[in-house]
């Protein structure tokens, strides 16, 4: 049961969902963060968003701020803070573009 919203995302283009679920290599840094060598790009979001609430990195003060250690920093360019509405942003970079 998809919310409504998202049901028609996908209905009016369902290519944008194939690109969410679809698995894909890893290049090293990803894959050593993720403990995998192929994952979705949804997957991949997942890992990380648990990976950040496994380890209280969400800035107490400010809950949309995540403050990224080290492993963190690895996969998120260095930033040593991101917003959380920058993650999957900075989570789609290390997804090859699909050839046309």
């Amino acid at each position: 049961m998809l919310p409504q919203g998202i049901k028609k995302a996908v209905t009016d283009n369902p290519k944008k969902l194939a690109n969410l679920i679809d698995l894909v290599n890893l290049p090293s840094t990803l894959r050593e963060f993720v403990g995998q060598s192929q994952i979705s790009r949804l997957g991949c979001f997942v890992r990380v968003w648990s990976y950040i609430k496994d380890n209280n990195l969400q800035d107490p003060n400010n809950k949309n701020v995540v403050n990224c250690d080290e492993k963190l920093k690895s996969i998120l360019l260095g930033k040593p803070q991101v917003e959380l509405a920058e993650l999957p942003a900075l989570i789609k970079l290390h997804f090859p573009k699909e050839a046309k």
